[in-house]
């Protein structure tokens, strides 16, 4: 079968190739882009011995087109992403997905980096604005992606106030080719701004794209953990398929897991953990989609009130289907906090407040009896939140040299209203 066309959630545009659907980032429509259909995985992709050579042999299936792809994912994912098992007080079964150890400590990394590389070569130095909202990782991953880049400018929104200072110093640290704005809001306004911006403003000079999981160009890398999670479990002799907890907050994370397993990953299922902000887990209750502000919490990168890929999941999935894959459990701050204490004290295990929300969902699960493997995604490394963590658990995480380094480091940053006007001034 040949590799997917791309197609808006909202049926309104025509089919495009990968490189379009990659460089314009939303349709023309205002929808969101998803494939034709999904590739099979390839034959053999288990025997891959590293997750560089699974992400060439997979990503070739969706895109045969794009020239020296296999040094393209090697170049992108340089870093290890280690199957963690935790041992003790219950929670023998049940696996960490380690996917902080790139260059920003957050899972966006894995994702940034393969679209920076992926639309460097698509553009082939044609001039480009890349907007995105950020509720905390994104935008440094991006800004770090990018970093060097030929012809690419990043403009990076993030919520005043609403990050970790670790995260802001990540964004606002001076980079040549990024500039970095504080928006007076939260980061729904963000997500408005972007997309009114694809909508209603262009940059002087290039095509305007989004960096944010909105683009499927973030996601396709994505399903690669995934898969990569799933062969390290069978060569740890683990019987059954595993089930997937995943912190979540836009539903980036989730998709690409869906997309992974219409390939082919045999799955038992998806865990959705929130934090305070619940329209999605009551959305799967059989409630409305949804659509109320976000509301601030110690796992700050997952407060969404309305889920950007939410769209992209209906599409792929029925409402009925939906509800019959995916499990959703919201965790409040102070379950946060009991739970980063619970896991080191049972298992010696620090865990980050967005890990802890999902290692709390994965606790409950077992609670109603379910049996089975189960791999939680670490998103950020617990050093990103190092007073929430101290506080939780009375242990100071280690900063490593990447993270300890910003705080010597020029930044530039600039605050702005939750307008249009405001944005386009820096388009």
């Amino acid at each position: 079968m040949s590799a997917p066309l791309y197609v808006s959630t909202r049926g309104g545009a025509d089919p495009v190739p990968f490189r379009e659907a990659l460089l314009d980032g939303l349709a023309p429509d205002g929808g969101l882009y998803v494939p034709t259909h999904v590739p099979a995985l390839p034959a053999g992709w288990q025997s891959a011995t590293a997750l560089a050579d699974l992400g060439g042999r997979v990503l070739a299936e969706w895109l045969p087109e794009v020239d020296r792809l296999d040094a393209l994912v090697m170049d992108a994912l340089s870093f290890p992403i280690p199957l963690v098992p935790l041992r003790g007080g219950g929670w023998d079964g049940v696996h960490v997905l380690e996917l902080f150890h790139g260059p920003t400590l957050s899972f966006k990394d894995v994702g940034a980096r393969t679209m920076a590389r992926l639309m460097g070569a698509a553009l082939g130095g044609e001039p480009v604005t890349i907007l995105a909202a950020t509720s905390g990782d994104t935008g440094s991953a991006v800004a770090s992606g990018f970093e060097g880049v030929e012809g690419v400018r990043v403009v990076l929104l993030y919520p005043m106030g609403q990050v970790s200072a670790v995260q802001e110093r990540q964004l606002i640290v001076e980079r040549d080719n990024v500039q970095a704005l504080a928006v007076e809001g939260t980061f729904d306004d963000c997500q408005r701004l972007v997309k009114q911006a694809f909508s209603e403003a262009r940059p002087a000079k290039g095509r305007l794209s989004s960096a944010n999981s909105i683009n499927i160009g973030r996601l396709l890398p994505q399903t690669l953990y995934y898969l990569w999670a799933g062969r390290e479990l069978a060569v740890a002799g683990a019987e059954g398929p595993p089930a997937f907890v995943v912190p979540s907050g836009n539903l980036g994370n989730l998709t690409a897991g869906t997309l992974a397993m219409r390939g082919g990953l045999d799955v038992a299922g998806f865990l959705a953990a929130h934090n305070a902000n619940d329209g999605f887990p009551r959305f799967l209750d059989g409630g409305d989609p949804p659509a109320g502000d976000s509301v601030r919490t110690l796992s700050n990168a997952m407060d969404v009130g309305v889920p950007s890929n939410l769209e992209r999941l209906r599409s792929l999935f029925s409402d009925d289907q939906l509800r019959s894959l995916v499990r959703g459990e919201a965790v409040t701050d102070e379950e946060t906090t009991a739970s980063m204490r619970r896991v080191h004290d049972e298992t010696g295990y620090l865990a980050d407040p967005h890990t802890a929300v999902g290692l709390e969902a994965a606790r409950r699960a077992r609670g109603r009896g379910e049996a089975g493997p189960m791999i939680v995604l670490s998103t950020a490394h617990p050093a990103k939140f190092p007073e929430a963590v101290e506080a939780a658990a009375g242990v100071a995480p280690e900063a490593p040299e990447r993270l300890a380094s910003l705080w010597d480091a020029p930044v530039s940053v600039e605050t702005i209203p939750s307008t249009l006007d405001a944005l386009r001034a820096h388009l």
